[in-house]
């Protein structure tokens, strides 16, 4: 048997299943790098966002993020660093796991836009008054407190009762 056979994995029916995604912040000074979602998304159309997207077969984490990272805004070689996990429990099976990333640049640097939306450099100050998807209020703050060398955090988003997300970090 080899490592990608499932059933040496413990792969099996109905066990909880999550589909991997990066997120990806980049701040360069006072400024954070945020992406406008496009008019035509089907979710958070005209609402900002970290970076980031679907882990392809076969990719590592990290790859993925520097592949999405180009993608969704041109830039390339830029020193990221996982600082987080989020579980999200969609009800249903599979959920996904956000695998969390912040890259630190000295000053912002020109990017450009995709079909995904439009990258752009909002003062970290303000951001709060921007239209965000709804968990960076509280995944913001979290992502900006962290520096390379400390610990990650681990959170899960749950839905309360009006299905609204909830986000809780592990102590």
């Amino acid at each position: 048997m080899s490592h990608t056979d499932p059933t040496t994995q413990g792969v099996q029916q109905g066990r909880y299943t999550v589909v991997p995604r990066t997120l990806i912040f980049l701040t360069a000074g006072d400024r954070i790098l945020l992406l406008k979602g496009a008019a035509h998304k089907r979710l958070w159309a005209g609402r900002y966002n970290g970076l980031g997207g679907h882990v392809e077969p076969g990719e590592d984490v990290l790859a993925a993020a520097r592949r999405e990272l180009a993608e969704e805004t041109g830039l390339e070689g830029v020193d990221l660093h996982l600082c987080g996990t989020v579980t999200i429990d969609t009800g249903v099976n599979p959920g996904v796991l956000l695998l969390v990333f912040r890259g630190f640049l000295a000053e912002p640097t020109p990017v450009t836009a995709s079909a995904e939306g439009e990258p752009q450099w909002l003062p970290v100050g303000e951001v709060v008054n921007y239209p965000l998807v709804d968990d960076l209020f509280v995944l913001l703050p979290r992502v900006l407190a962290w520096q390379p060398g400390q610990p990650l955090f681990h959170g899960s988003i749950t839905s309360d009762a009006d299905g609204l997300p909830r986000l809780a970090f592990s102590a």
